[in-house]
C-alpha cells in the first residue's frame, strides 16, 4: 500500500435481478452513499450486474433442454453486460463521478458466452483489471464459461495492490498462491456463499496471505427477482430448505459479508440478514507487522522445493493474422 490509510467499503446488496439498467442505478446509489462516508474503494458482490440465478439451472437436466430455460437464459443473456458496451462506460462514470475505485461482480457477455467476472474500476474511470470466474461452481458450469490465467492478475494502485477471486475460486490453492506471488494487499472476494464456514475461509486467506480480506457477499430476497422466475413460482414446486413454500420475503442469501486483517482478525464483523455497507480503515503498518513472521513467498517459501507455473496467457482458440 502507498497511502498510511484506506478507507473501504463492501456493499452487501441485491440487485434488480435480470435488469440491467435498474441494478447499474443501485450501483450508483450505494457507491455515492460509501464515496460520502469517506470510502476510498467500493466492493459489490458476484453478479451483482444484474443477476446471480438463485436456485434455477435453466431447467436443463442431463441430456434434455426445455424451451422455457432456453427463453430465461437468453433473459439473463440480455441483462447481461458487455465491457466494450455503452451501459459499461455508465460503470465506468459512478466511479470517476465518486472518485472512488470500484470493483463489481458482473455476468459479462462476450460474443454468445456468459462469463461470471469480477472487474476493477480506476477513480478515473478507467478499467484497471478483469477477472473471469476460472471454473464455475456446480450447475454454474451449465451457464458460464470458464476464465483464463490473464486474469489472475494484481493491480498496482494509490491504494495498494489490488486483486482477488471470485467465490469458490478462493478455495484454489494455486491460484491464491499466484496473488500472494505478485504481493497483493487488498485482497477482494465477491461471492455467493453465506455459510458461517466461508466466513472462517477468509479469516484463512487474509492470515495466509499476510493480506487484507474484503469478503462481499449479496443479502437477497425472492421478491429481488421478477414475480414470474420460475423457481418461485407454484408451478415449479420448488420449496424452500424446511420444506415450506417460497414467499416474496423468503431470503435466498443471508449476507455475511466482512473485512479481515493480515492476522486473520475482523476488522469489521459479519453483518447477516439484512441490506448494508460494511467499512473499514487498512493501515499499511499492519501488512509490515504481519509479515515479520509469516511471508507465503517471502520467509515461508522454499522455491528449491515447491515451484508454481502459471499460464497468463488469453484462452483464444482462434487467431487471425
Amino acid at each position: 500500500m502507498t497511502s498510511t490509510s484506506v478507507k473501504v467499503a463492501a456493499v452487501q446488496a441485491a440487485p434488480v435481478s435480470f435488469d440491467l439498467d435498474k441494478s447499474i442505478e443501485k450501483v450508483a446509489k450505494f457507491t455515492k452513499e460509501a464515496a460520502e462516508a469517506g470510502a476510498d474503494l467500493v466492493a459489490f458482490p458476484e453478479g451483482f450486474l444484474s443477476a446471480y440465478p438463485w436456485r434455477y439451472a435453466f431447467d436443463t437436466t442431463i441430456g434434455a433442454r426445455e424451451p422455457r430455460g432456453r427463453k430465461w437464459y437468453a433473459k439473463y443473456y440480455n441483462s447481461a453486460i458487455s465491457i466494450s458496451s455503452p451501459d459499461f462506460e455508465k460503470l465506468c462514470a459512478v466511479a470517476e463521478k465518486n472518485n472512488v475505485f470500484l470493483s463489481v461482480g458482473i455476468i459479462e457477455k462476450d460474443g454468445a458466452t456468459l462469463y461470471c467476472t469480477a472487474v476493477l474500476i480506476g477513480r478515473d474511470g478507467q478499467l484497471l483489471s478483469s477477472h473471469r470466474k476460472l471454473i464455475p461452481t456446480a450447475a454454474e458450469r451449465l451457464v458460464w464459461g470458464r476464465g483464463a490465467g490473464d486474469g489472475l492478475k494484481v493491480v498496482d494502485t494509490e491504494l495498494g495492490k489490488v486483486g482477488g477471486l471470485i467465490c469458490w475460486e478462493n478455495y484454489m490453492p494455486a491460484a491464491r498462491l499466484a496473488l500472494y506471488q505478485q504481493g497483493i494487499e487488498i485482497y477482494i472476494a465477491p461471492n455467493a456463499d453465506d455459510l458461517r464456514s466461508w466466513v472462517a475461509s477468509m479469516q484463512h486467506i487474509a492470515k495466509e496471505g499476510r493480506c487484507f480480506v474484503i469478503s462481499v457477499n449479496q443479502f437477497c430476497r425472492v421478491s429481488d427477482f421478477p414475480s414470474d422466475y420460475p423457481p418461485f413460482t407454484p408451478e415449479h414446486h420448488d420449496r424452500q430448505p424446511d420444506g415450506s413454500p417460497w414467499t416474496p420475503e423468503a431470503i435466498l442469501s443471508h449476507g455475511g459479508s466482512c473485512i479481515v486483517g493480515p492476522l486473520g482478525e475482523f476488522l469489521t464483523e459479519p453483518i447477516w440478514d439484512k441490506e448494508g455497507i460494511v467499512y473499514a480503515d487498512l493501515q499499511r503498518e499492519h501488512l509490515i507487522e504481519s509479515r515479520m513472521d509469516f511471508d507465503a513467498v517471502g520467509s515461508y517459501s522454499r522455491p528449491d522445493v515447491f515451484s508454481l507455473a502459471v499460464n497468463t496467457r488469453p484462452a483464444t482458440n482462434v487467431s487471425i493474422d
